[in-house]
């Protein structure tokens, strides 16, 4: 097998593992066990808990102890191991921690996917930026392929997502360990302090004011990506307590519908060199906001019968409102920073996207749906749910555009300011 495919063989698996449950985990939650929407807020802030701490100590102990494929693996098979147990509790707390124990051990193999992927292309004079990118694509189909099984299997309200995921946690993390040797003290060419591994160094960035308010606004849309994750799938579901659309496509296969919004990130990808260029991170943004409110106002109107266009259109519409922010915004941070915090600026970005932005979502907006949208008998007013995200996200539009200073460089222009030492973040 050669090398391109062995990592394609990791990534797909990698969001598979993902993707079997996160969709529709709301709807097992929510139409299986019938809890409440406070109790799945937690539920759903663990990988936001988990990626507060777990994703920059894992890199510690693989740049220093063990080999990052090891690690990869042991972390794969101890989710399965989580994952398998899942359908045995009846107990919401319960399941809280379960959760979090299997979050705490996935989400830091995101990062070592990555890490194993450039350390072997490297190895093998491969480009990582033109040799990656056709790898990791096969990431999002996995996730894709995964919530297809899910909802072709029937399996969307059933604790039987859990087992196909557990199944293929388990055979990835067989597989981790066939895969090329990323030895300690190699994965990024030099070893890092303990510090800037756990990306400490990087908070002198909130110094800048520019920087602050932008990371303030990222952790605002990670709190954003949290709400359309944790509702869409069981939003949908809901529509199957009533005659005139229980035996439409949409609410049938649900999480089909949704996985339409992982197929329009895969297409936004490609626009945004050109977005970034022609307008800069700060009109990015705030298209990304104005996507988001998109988002939720649509889903707020469609239906799955004479309206199923506007679930269609808020899916397409979420590759905007996903890429414009998470992956420009990577790409901001790591033209505005100086290369000795580069490592550290990222985490920091992560944190407050997938840490602190999805504790925040998660936990917030169960609180708000159980004691404003959920009716006596567990009905939920879903028009009022998604109107309410659709202004959180127009509000934090309209305080962004004002509050972010930041002008907006040509390429070659910016490259030189970096190249006279002008990167933020230096002193």
């Amino acid at each position: 097998m050669s090398l391109k495919l062995r990592l394609i063989v990791m990534n797909f698996l990698q969001f598979f593992v993902w993707g079997a449950w996160l969709l529709t985990i709301g709807a097992y939650w929510f139409q299986n066990r019938h809890w409440s929407g406070t109790g799945f807020g937690a539920i759903f802030s663990t990988m936001g808990l988990a990626s507060l701490v777990m994703p920059a100590l894992a890199g510690v102990v693989a740049d220093r102890f063990v080999p990052a494929q090891i690690l990869y693996g042991l972390l794969h098979i101890a989710g399965a191991v989580a994952l398998f147990c899942v359908p045995l509790i009846d107990d919401p707390a319960t399941l809280f921690w379960l959760m979090l124990v299997n979050m705490l051990c996935y989400m830091p193999t995101i990062a070592l996917a990555i890490a194993v992927s450039y350390h072997a292309l490297k190895r093998a004079d491969l480009d990582v930026v033109r040799d990656y990118p056709p790898i990791r694509v096969w990431g999002t189909i996995g996730f894709i392929a995964a919530t297809w099984t899910t909802s072709l299997l029937h399996l969307e309200t059933s604790p039987g997502q859990f087992r196909v995921a557990a199944a293929a946690a388990l055979a990835l993390g067989l597989y981790a360990f066939t895969l090329p040797p990323c030895p300690p003290g190699l994965r990024g060419g030099e070893r890092r302090s303990l510090l800037d591994a756990l990306g400490l160094t990087a908070f002198g960035l909130f110094r800048d004011r520019a920087l602050a308010v932008f990371l303030f606004f990222a952790m605002l849309l990670g709190a954003a990506l949290q709400l359309t994750n944790a509702y869409g799938d069981t939003f949908l579901h809901d529509f199957g307590k009533v005659e005139m659309y229980k035996n439409l496509l949409a609410v049938r296969y649900p999480a089909i519908i949704i996985s339409i919004s992982q197929i329009s990130e895969t297409v936004f990808i490609l626009t945004i060199p050109f977005f970034l260029r022609r307008f800069g991170i700060k009109a990015v943004m705030t298209m990304s906001m104005l996507a988001w409110f998109l988002r939720f106002g649509l889903f707020a109107y469609g239906d799955p019968a004479g309206r199923l266009w506007m679930i269609v259109l808020s899916c397409v519409v979420y590759g905007m409102a996903f890429d414009f922010f998470n992956i420009s915004g990577s790409l901001f941070m790591e033209q505005q920073v100086d290369a000795r915090i580069r490592a550290s600026a990222q985490g920091l970005f992560m944190l407050m996207t997938n840490g602190v932005g999805a504790v925040l979502g998660s936990a917030t907006s169960g609180v708000l749906i159980d004691r404003f949208f959920t009716a006596a008998d567990g009905a939920k007013d879903w028009r009022g749910i998604w109107l309410s995200f659709a202004l959180y996200a127009l509000a934090t539009a309209i305080l962004f555009v004002p509050l972010f200073k930041h002008r907006h460089d040509p390429p070659t222009r910016a490259a030189a300011r970096r190249a006279a030492g002008g990167g933020v973040g230096e002193g």
